[in-house]
Protein backbone atom coordinates (compact mmCIF):
# COMPACT_ATOMS: atom_id res chain seq x y z
CA UNK A 1 0.00 0.00 0.00
CA UNK A 2 1.42 3.38 -0.66
CA UNK A 3 1.36 6.30 1.85
CA UNK A 4 -1.17 8.22 0.85
CA UNK A 5 -3.46 5.20 0.67
CA UNK A 6 -2.07 4.22 3.91
CA UNK A 7 -3.14 7.65 5.03
CA UNK A 8 -6.62 7.17 3.74
CA UNK A 9 -7.59 4.22 5.10
CA UNK A 10 -5.92 5.25 8.56
CA UNK A 11 -7.97 7.75 7.94
CA UNK A 12 -11.44 5.68 7.70
CA UNK A 13 -10.38 4.42 10.90
CA UNK A 14 -9.81 7.12 12.95
CA UNK A 15 -13.38 8.23 11.80
CA UNK A 16 -14.82 5.36 13.25
CA UNK A 17 -12.84 4.75 16.15
CA UNK A 18 -14.26 8.64 16.68
CA UNK A 19 -18.12 7.94 16.15
CA UNK A 20 -17.70 4.68 18.49
CA UNK A 21 -16.26 7.28 21.45
CA UNK A 22 -19.75 9.15 21.62
CA UNK A 23 -22.06 5.46 21.94
CA UNK A 24 -19.75 3.02 24.22
CA UNK A 25 -20.74 2.64 27.90
CA UNK A 26 -19.47 4.39 30.69
CA UNK A 27 -17.44 2.87 33.06
CA UNK A 28 -19.15 0.71 35.91
CA UNK A 29 -21.91 -0.24 33.56
CA UNK A 30 -22.99 -3.95 32.09
CA UNK A 31 -19.79 -5.58 30.38
CA UNK A 32 -22.67 -6.81 27.36
CA UNK A 33 -21.00 -5.28 23.80
CA UNK A 34 -22.95 -2.90 22.74
CA UNK A 35 -22.94 -4.36 19.32
CA UNK A 36 -22.10 -7.44 17.47
CA UNK A 37 -20.53 -7.67 14.11
CA UNK A 38 -20.86 -10.99 12.02
CA UNK A 39 -18.54 -10.73 8.63
CA UNK A 40 -20.72 -13.25 6.39
CA UNK A 41 -17.66 -14.23 3.76
CA UNK A 42 -18.53 -15.34 0.59
CA UNK A 43 -15.70 -18.08 -0.02
CA UNK A 44 -17.82 -19.64 -3.71
CA UNK A 45 -15.62 -20.07 -6.48
CA UNK A 46 -16.54 -16.96 -8.15
CA UNK A 47 -14.38 -15.12 -5.55
CA UNK A 48 -11.19 -15.93 -7.93
CA UNK A 49 -11.92 -13.83 -10.16
CA UNK A 50 -10.08 -11.23 -11.06
CA UNK A 51 -10.57 -7.53 -9.17
CA UNK A 52 -9.33 -5.11 -11.93
CA UNK A 53 -6.11 -6.14 -13.36
CA UNK A 54 -4.25 -7.72 -10.43
CA UNK A 55 -5.77 -9.36 -7.04
CA UNK A 56 -8.50 -11.86 -7.65
CA UNK A 57 -11.60 -10.58 -5.47
CA UNK A 58 -10.65 -13.25 -3.02
CA UNK A 59 -7.44 -12.09 -1.92
CA UNK A 60 -8.19 -7.97 -2.14
CA UNK A 61 -11.55 -9.13 0.63
CA UNK A 62 -9.19 -11.16 2.27
CA UNK A 63 -6.19 -8.32 2.59
CA UNK A 64 -8.95 -5.55 3.24
CA UNK A 65 -11.26 -7.75 6.05
CA UNK A 66 -7.94 -8.44 7.85
CA UNK A 67 -6.80 -4.83 8.17
CA UNK A 68 -10.38 -3.86 9.22
CA UNK A 69 -10.70 -6.68 11.98
CA UNK A 70 -7.29 -5.03 13.26
CA UNK A 71 -8.41 -1.43 13.33
CA UNK A 72 -11.51 -3.06 15.53
CA UNK A 73 -9.31 -3.99 17.96
CA UNK A 74 -9.38 -1.49 20.30
CA UNK A 75 -12.94 -0.38 20.29
CA UNK A 76 -15.19 -0.81 23.72
CA UNK A 77 -18.23 -2.58 23.41
CA UNK A 78 -17.75 -4.29 20.38
CA UNK A 79 -17.67 -8.28 19.67
CA UNK A 80 -16.91 -9.26 16.59
CA UNK A 81 -17.56 -12.76 14.14
CA UNK A 82 -16.66 -15.03 11.02
CA UNK A 83 -19.13 -16.91 9.17
CA UNK A 84 -17.90 -18.66 5.73
CA UNK A 85 -20.31 -20.13 3.00
CA UNK A 86 -18.72 -21.96 -0.29
CA UNK A 87 -15.55 -23.37 0.82
CA UNK A 88 -15.83 -26.34 2.04
CA UNK A 89 -17.37 -28.03 -1.25
CA UNK A 90 -16.59 -27.51 -4.62
CA UNK A 91 -19.06 -26.39 -7.37
CA UNK A 92 -19.32 -29.87 -8.49
CA UNK A 93 -21.30 -31.07 -4.99
CA UNK A 94 -23.42 -28.09 -5.49
CA UNK A 95 -23.65 -28.24 -1.70
CA UNK A 96 -26.70 -25.71 -0.26
CA UNK A 97 -25.49 -26.48 3.31
CA UNK A 98 -21.47 -24.82 2.96
CA UNK A 99 -21.95 -22.88 5.59
CA UNK A 100 -20.03 -22.52 8.94
CA UNK A 101 -18.89 -20.42 11.96
CA UNK A 102 -15.29 -20.33 11.40
CA UNK A 103 -14.65 -17.59 14.67
CA UNK A 104 -17.51 -17.24 17.24
CA UNK A 105 -18.23 -13.99 18.77
CA UNK A 106 -16.03 -13.55 22.01
CA UNK A 107 -13.34 -10.40 23.07
CA UNK A 108 -9.98 -11.07 21.97
CA UNK A 109 -10.46 -13.45 18.63
CA UNK A 110 -8.94 -10.60 16.14
CA UNK A 111 -6.21 -13.20 15.55
CA UNK A 112 -7.69 -15.86 15.38
CA UNK A 113 -10.34 -14.11 12.58
CA UNK A 114 -7.35 -13.05 10.55
CA UNK A 115 -5.53 -16.30 10.69
CA UNK A 116 -8.83 -18.50 9.14
CA UNK A 117 -9.50 -15.54 6.81
CA UNK A 118 -5.91 -16.38 5.37
CA UNK A 119 -6.26 -20.18 5.29
CA UNK A 120 -10.18 -20.07 3.52
CA UNK A 121 -9.82 -21.30 -0.21
CA UNK A 122 -12.83 -20.71 -2.22
CA UNK A 123 -14.26 -23.34 -4.32
CA UNK A 124 -17.98 -23.75 -4.08
CA UNK A 125 -21.54 -22.29 -4.32
CA UNK A 126 -23.23 -19.15 -3.05
CA UNK A 127 -25.62 -20.00 -0.27
CA UNK A 128 -26.79 -16.66 1.12
CA UNK A 129 -30.15 -17.15 2.47
CA UNK A 130 -29.25 -20.85 4.81
CA UNK A 131 -26.54 -18.61 6.05
CA UNK A 132 -28.16 -16.06 6.93
CA UNK A 133 -30.37 -18.21 8.50
CA UNK A 134 -27.44 -19.85 10.17
CA UNK A 135 -26.22 -16.78 11.42
CA UNK A 136 -29.20 -16.44 13.46
CA UNK A 137 -28.14 -18.77 15.70
CA UNK A 138 -24.43 -16.99 16.04
CA UNK A 139 -25.51 -14.48 18.18
CA UNK A 140 -25.96 -15.00 21.87
CA UNK A 141 -29.79 -15.84 23.14
CA UNK A 142 -31.44 -12.79 24.90
CA UNK A 143 -28.63 -10.53 23.94
CA UNK A 144 -29.31 -6.92 24.15
CA UNK A 145 -26.73 -6.03 21.86
CA UNK A 146 -27.21 -4.53 18.24
CA UNK A 147 -26.72 -7.78 16.33
CA UNK A 148 -25.04 -6.51 12.77
CA UNK A 149 -24.55 -8.90 9.71
CA UNK A 150 -21.99 -7.29 7.08
CA UNK A 151 -22.48 -9.91 4.06
CA UNK A 152 -19.64 -9.66 1.80
CA UNK A 153 -20.57 -11.68 -1.84
CA UNK A 154 -19.67 -11.20 -5.19
CA UNK A 155 -22.73 -13.33 -6.28
CA UNK A 156 -26.53 -13.89 -6.19
CA UNK A 157 -28.32 -16.35 -4.66
CA UNK A 158 -27.61 -20.03 -6.44
CA UNK A 159 -29.20 -22.06 -4.18
CA UNK A 160 -33.26 -21.33 -4.79
CA UNK A 161 -33.42 -19.58 -1.25
CA UNK A 162 -35.12 -16.25 -0.90
CA UNK A 163 -32.55 -14.26 1.48
CA UNK A 164 -35.19 -11.21 1.38
CA UNK A 165 -37.83 -13.48 2.84
CA UNK A 166 -34.85 -14.85 5.47
CA UNK A 167 -33.47 -11.50 6.31
CA UNK A 168 -37.02 -9.72 6.92
CA UNK A 169 -38.33 -12.36 8.79
CA UNK A 170 -35.17 -12.01 11.19
CA UNK A 171 -35.40 -8.58 11.28
CA UNK A 172 -39.14 -8.69 12.39
CA UNK A 173 -37.97 -11.06 15.40
CA UNK A 174 -35.83 -8.75 16.53
CA UNK A 175 -32.73 -11.41 16.01
CA UNK A 176 -30.84 -9.24 13.37
CA UNK A 177 -30.51 -5.73 12.96
CA UNK A 178 -30.86 -4.60 8.94
CA UNK A 179 -28.17 -6.14 7.28
CA UNK A 180 -25.54 -4.17 4.91
CA UNK A 181 -24.32 -5.81 1.96
CA UNK A 182 -20.96 -5.10 -0.22
CA UNK A 183 -21.57 -6.52 -3.62
CA UNK A 184 -17.67 -7.03 -4.55
CA UNK A 185 -17.28 -6.62 -8.22
CA UNK A 186 -20.88 -6.99 -8.88
CA UNK A 187 -22.79 -4.53 -11.11
CA UNK A 188 -25.53 -2.06 -10.57
CA UNK A 189 -27.82 -4.72 -12.00
CA UNK A 190 -27.78 -6.47 -9.33
CA UNK A 191 -29.11 -4.08 -6.72
CA UNK A 192 -32.54 -4.82 -6.86
CA UNK A 193 -31.64 -8.46 -5.62
CA UNK A 194 -30.24 -7.20 -2.45
CA UNK A 195 -32.01 -3.92 -1.47
CA UNK A 196 -34.75 -6.07 0.00
CA UNK A 197 -31.98 -7.74 2.01
CA UNK A 198 -30.45 -4.92 3.62
CA UNK A 199 -27.93 -1.78 2.71
CA UNK A 200 -26.24 -2.27 -0.19
CA UNK A 201 -23.08 -1.42 -1.32
CA UNK A 202 -21.23 -1.61 -4.99
CA UNK A 203 -17.41 -1.99 -4.62
CA UNK A 204 -16.22 -2.75 -7.93
CA UNK A 205 -12.73 -1.84 -7.28
CA UNK A 206 -10.11 -2.32 -4.32
CA UNK A 207 -10.16 0.94 -3.34
CA UNK A 208 -14.13 1.24 -4.06
CA UNK A 209 -14.11 -1.80 -1.50
CA UNK A 210 -11.91 -0.19 0.72
CA UNK A 211 -13.68 3.10 1.31
CA UNK A 212 -17.00 1.09 1.31
CA UNK A 213 -16.32 -1.61 3.91
CA UNK A 214 -14.95 1.37 5.95
CA UNK A 215 -18.43 3.43 5.77
CA UNK A 216 -20.73 0.10 6.41
CA UNK A 217 -18.47 -0.66 9.95
CA UNK A 218 -19.13 3.11 10.50
CA UNK A 219 -22.50 2.82 10.03
CA UNK A 220 -22.97 -0.35 12.10
CA UNK A 221 -20.87 1.65 15.21
CA UNK A 222 -21.79 4.89 15.25
CA UNK A 223 -25.09 7.26 15.85
CA UNK A 224 -25.69 10.26 12.77
CA UNK A 225 -27.45 13.21 13.61
CA UNK A 226 -31.04 14.45 12.35
CA UNK A 227 -33.00 17.56 12.25
CA UNK A 228 -36.68 17.00 11.75
CA UNK A 229 -38.44 20.63 10.38
CA UNK A 230 -41.66 21.44 11.08
CA UNK A 231 -42.77 24.39 8.26
CA UNK A 232 -45.02 26.72 8.73
CA UNK A 233 -47.21 28.49 6.01
CA UNK A 234 -44.39 30.43 5.17
CA UNK A 235 -41.48 27.02 5.03
CA UNK A 236 -40.41 28.61 8.24
CA UNK A 237 -39.27 25.46 11.03
CA UNK A 238 -41.32 27.40 13.66
CA UNK A 239 -43.66 24.81 14.78
CA UNK A 240 -42.96 22.35 17.46
CA UNK A 241 -43.85 20.78 20.31
CA UNK A 242 -45.29 17.74 18.77
CA UNK A 243 -44.53 14.08 19.36
CA UNK A 244 -42.59 12.27 16.76
CA UNK A 245 -42.25 8.53 16.57
CA UNK A 246 -39.30 6.67 14.59
CA UNK A 247 -39.80 3.10 13.00
CA UNK A 248 -37.89 0.71 11.18
CA UNK A 249 -39.15 1.47 7.32
CA UNK A 250 -38.14 -2.63 6.62
CA UNK A 251 -39.42 -4.56 9.51
CA UNK A 252 -42.20 -2.10 11.57
CA UNK A 253 -40.43 -2.23 14.80
CA UNK A 254 -40.92 0.86 16.84
CA UNK A 255 -37.75 2.39 17.26
CA UNK A 256 -37.76 5.77 19.42
CA UNK A 257 -40.53 8.57 20.70
CA UNK A 258 -39.38 11.94 21.36
CA UNK A 259 -41.36 15.33 21.55
CA UNK A 260 -39.98 17.71 18.89
CA UNK A 261 -37.65 21.18 20.94
CA UNK A 262 -36.98 23.95 19.63
CA UNK A 263 -32.97 24.55 20.94
CA UNK A 264 -31.62 27.69 23.02
CA UNK A 265 -31.17 29.61 19.63
CA UNK A 266 -34.55 29.37 18.33
CA UNK A 267 -34.17 26.07 16.06
CA UNK A 268 -35.10 22.50 15.84
CA UNK A 269 -33.25 20.55 18.11
CA UNK A 270 -30.73 18.15 16.97
CA UNK A 271 -30.89 14.25 17.54
CA UNK A 272 -28.61 11.28 17.39
CA UNK A 273 -29.80 8.42 15.98
CA UNK A 274 -28.84 4.92 14.69
CA UNK A 275 -28.01 5.31 11.08
CA UNK A 276 -27.87 1.80 10.32
CA UNK A 277 -31.66 1.73 9.95
CA UNK A 278 -34.13 3.35 7.41
CA UNK A 279 -36.73 4.72 9.38
CA UNK A 280 -40.48 5.57 8.78
CA UNK A 281 -40.88 9.33 10.82
CA UNK A 282 -44.66 9.97 12.00
CA UNK A 283 -45.25 13.69 13.22
CA UNK A 284 -48.51 13.14 15.61
CA UNK A 285 -50.21 16.04 14.37
CA UNK A 286 -53.62 15.89 14.04
CA UNK A 287 -53.81 14.48 11.32
CA UNK A 288 -50.49 12.90 11.58
CA UNK A 289 -47.80 13.42 9.10
CA UNK A 290 -46.03 10.47 7.78
CA UNK A 291 -42.19 10.25 5.74
CA UNK A 292 -41.34 6.90 4.76
CA UNK A 293 -38.03 5.25 4.37
CA UNK A 294 -36.10 8.07 5.50
CA UNK A 295 -32.16 6.86 5.29
CA UNK A 296 -29.80 8.70 7.60
CA UNK A 297 -26.03 7.71 6.94
CA UNK A 298 -23.60 7.93 8.99
CA UNK A 299 -21.23 10.89 9.20
CA UNK A 300 -23.53 13.23 7.26
CA UNK A 301 -26.10 15.11 9.30
CA UNK A 302 -29.89 14.41 7.60
CA UNK A 303 -32.98 17.40 7.66
CA UNK A 304 -36.12 16.40 7.03
CA UNK A 305 -38.48 18.87 6.32
CA UNK A 306 -42.36 18.37 6.86
CA UNK A 307 -44.98 20.75 5.96
CA UNK A 308 -46.68 21.22 9.12
CA UNK A 309 -48.82 24.73 9.55
CA UNK A 310 -51.06 24.74 12.35
CA UNK A 311 -53.90 26.70 13.74
CA UNK A 312 -55.61 26.14 17.43
CA UNK A 313 -60.02 24.34 17.23
CA UNK A 314 -61.34 25.66 20.63
CA UNK A 315 -64.92 24.25 21.20
CA UNK A 316 -67.38 25.94 23.73
CA UNK A 317 -70.62 25.78 25.14
CA UNK A 318 -72.62 29.28 25.52
CA UNK A 319 -73.53 30.05 29.16
CA UNK A 320 -73.07 27.38 32.14
CA UNK A 321 -73.26 24.22 30.57
CA UNK A 322 -75.56 20.95 31.03
CA UNK A 323 -73.30 18.73 29.48
CA UNK A 324 -70.45 16.46 31.47
CA UNK A 325 -68.36 15.69 29.08
CA UNK A 326 -69.35 16.91 25.34
CA UNK A 327 -67.31 15.89 22.92
CA UNK A 328 -67.05 16.61 18.89
CA UNK A 329 -65.79 14.36 15.68
CA UNK A 330 -63.42 15.67 13.55
CA UNK A 331 -63.62 14.50 10.09
CA UNK A 332 -61.62 15.44 6.84
CA UNK A 333 -64.12 17.42 4.83
CA UNK A 334 -66.24 15.04 2.18
CA UNK A 335 -65.43 12.63 4.25
CA UNK A 336 -66.35 10.26 7.05
CA UNK A 337 -62.63 9.34 7.89
CA UNK A 338 -62.32 10.73 11.71
CA UNK A 339 -59.05 12.80 12.38
CA UNK A 340 -59.98 13.20 15.78
CA UNK A 341 -62.06 13.08 18.79
CA UNK A 342 -62.07 16.67 20.84
CA UNK A 343 -64.07 17.82 24.13
CA UNK A 344 -65.50 20.63 24.16
CA UNK A 345 -63.81 23.44 26.86
CA UNK A 346 -60.67 22.49 25.18
CA UNK A 347 -58.60 24.38 22.90
CA UNK A 348 -56.16 21.55 20.62
CA UNK A 349 -53.95 22.50 17.42
CA UNK A 350 -54.54 21.20 13.70
CA UNK A 351 -53.07 21.21 10.91
CA UNK A 352 -54.38 24.06 8.68
CA UNK A 353 -57.15 23.30 6.23
CA UNK A 354 -61.36 22.72 6.67
CA UNK A 355 -62.93 19.94 8.26
CA UNK A 356 -66.12 19.10 9.16
CA UNK A 357 -67.70 18.51 12.37
CA UNK A 358 -70.04 16.22 14.05
CA UNK A 359 -71.08 17.77 17.63
CA UNK A 360 -72.14 14.56 19.76
CA UNK A 361 -74.81 16.92 21.38
CA UNK A 362 -78.59 15.78 21.92
CA UNK A 363 -79.76 16.20 18.82
CA UNK A 364 -76.23 15.91 16.93
CA UNK A 365 -75.12 18.82 15.19
CA UNK A 366 -73.17 19.38 12.44
CA UNK A 367 -70.84 21.97 11.20
CA UNK A 368 -68.84 21.71 7.53
CA UNK A 369 -65.71 23.59 6.17
CA UNK A 370 -64.79 24.78 9.63
CA UNK A 371 -61.54 26.65 8.67
CA UNK A 372 -58.19 26.35 10.75
CA UNK A 373 -55.40 29.04 9.88
CA UNK A 374 -52.02 29.35 10.50
CA UNK A 375 -51.32 30.29 14.12
CA UNK A 376 -54.50 31.35 14.91
CA UNK A 377 -57.77 29.85 16.84
CA UNK A 378 -60.80 29.24 15.37
CA UNK A 379 -63.64 29.34 17.92
CA UNK A 380 -66.36 26.80 17.54
CA UNK A 381 -69.58 27.79 19.97
CA UNK A 382 -72.96 26.28 20.62
CA UNK A 383 -75.69 27.49 22.21
CA UNK A 384 -76.58 26.76 26.42
CA UNK A 385 -78.44 23.77 26.22
CA UNK A 386 -81.92 23.44 28.32
CA UNK A 387 -83.18 20.02 29.91
CA UNK A 388 -86.40 18.50 29.45
CA UNK A 389 -87.30 16.26 33.03
CA UNK A 390 -89.46 13.30 31.94
CA UNK A 391 -91.70 12.64 35.13
CA UNK A 392 -93.27 9.40 35.34
CA UNK A 393 -93.81 6.42 37.80
CA UNK A 394 -94.84 4.01 34.25
CA UNK A 395 -92.50 1.96 32.37
CA UNK A 396 -92.16 3.05 28.99
CA UNK A 397 -90.66 2.56 25.41
CA UNK A 398 -90.00 5.71 23.59
CA UNK A 399 -88.39 8.54 21.56
CA UNK A 400 -87.61 12.34 21.17
CA UNK A 401 -87.88 13.69 17.62
CA UNK A 402 -86.43 17.29 16.86
CA UNK A 403 -89.23 19.19 14.67
CA UNK A 404 -88.57 21.06 11.45
CA UNK A 405 -90.94 22.53 9.69
CA UNK A 406 -93.19 19.83 8.39
CA UNK A 407 -90.40 16.82 9.03
CA UNK A 408 -89.26 15.33 12.06
CA UNK A 409 -85.61 13.68 12.73
CA UNK A 410 -85.29 11.46 15.24
CA UNK A 411 -82.93 12.22 18.00
CA UNK A 412 -82.42 9.65 20.77
CA UNK A 413 -84.08 6.29 21.90
CA UNK A 414 -86.17 7.14 25.41
CA UNK A 415 -86.32 3.90 27.94
CA UNK A 416 -88.22 4.82 31.56
CA UNK A 417 -88.60 2.47 34.31
CA UNK A 418 -90.84 4.16 36.11
CA UNK A 419 -87.95 7.25 37.32
CA UNK A 420 -87.71 10.21 36.18
CA UNK A 421 -85.20 11.68 34.03
CA UNK A 422 -83.56 14.51 32.71
CA UNK A 423 -82.10 14.93 29.25
CA UNK A 424 -79.75 17.89 28.43
CA UNK A 425 -80.61 19.14 24.58
CA UNK A 426 -80.06 22.15 22.36
CA UNK A 427 -82.89 24.68 22.45
CA UNK A 428 -85.05 23.69 19.92
CA UNK A 429 -89.17 21.90 18.90
CA UNK A 430 -89.42 18.37 20.07
CA UNK A 431 -92.18 15.28 20.37
CA UNK A 432 -92.22 12.64 22.98
CA UNK A 433 -92.88 9.57 21.17
CA UNK A 434 -94.18 6.87 23.97
CA UNK A 435 -96.13 3.41 24.33
CA UNK A 436 -96.91 2.04 27.86
CA UNK A 437 -93.80 -1.37 28.17
CA UNK A 438 -96.61 -3.40 29.02
CA UNK A 439 -99.51 -2.14 26.43
CA UNK A 440 -99.91 -4.92 23.72
CA UNK A 441 -102.28 -1.91 21.11
CA UNK A 442 -99.57 -0.06 18.84
CA UNK A 443 -102.29 2.68 18.38
CA UNK A 444 -102.15 3.49 22.35
CA UNK A 445 -98.76 5.33 21.52
CA UNK A 446 -98.84 8.73 22.32
CA UNK A 447 -97.53 11.73 21.75
CA UNK A 448 -96.14 15.26 23.69
CA UNK A 449 -94.77 17.88 22.40
CA UNK A 450 -92.13 20.55 23.79
CA UNK A 451 -90.02 23.45 23.60
CA UNK A 452 -86.18 23.40 25.19
CA UNK A 453 -85.05 27.10 25.69
CA UNK A 454 -81.05 27.86 26.61
CA UNK A 455 -80.35 27.03 30.31
CA UNK A 456 -84.21 26.28 31.04
CA UNK A 457 -85.98 22.94 32.51
CA UNK A 458 -88.98 21.80 30.48
CA UNK A 459 -90.76 19.41 32.48
CA UNK A 460 -93.18 16.60 31.10
CA UNK A 461 -95.61 14.73 33.25
CA UNK A 462 -96.57 11.45 31.93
Amino acid sequence: MSLLGYKQYMKHVILICFAVLLSVKGIGQTSEPQTRILFLFDASFSMTNKMGRNDSRMKVAKKLLGRMVDSLEKIDGLEIALRVYGHQYTTKDYNCKDTKLEVGFSPNNHEQIKSRLNEIKPSGTTLIAYSLEQAAYDFPVNSTSRNIVILITDGIEECNGDPCAVSQALQKQGVLLKPFIIGVGLNEDFRKQFDCVGKYFEATTEAEFKETLAIVVSQALSNTTITVNLNNTDGQPLETNVNMSFVDAYSGKFIANYVHTMNRKGFPDTLYIDPIYDYDIIIHTIPPLIKKQVSVPAGKHTTVDFDAPQGNLELNVGGVSGYKNLQALIYKPGTKQIVHVQSFNTKEPYITGKYDIEILSLPRVFKNDIPIVQSKKTNLRIPQPGSVNLITKTRYWGDIYQIKGDSREWVCNIDLDGNSRFIAMQPGSYVLVLRGKTDTNIENSKEEKFIINSGKVTNIKI
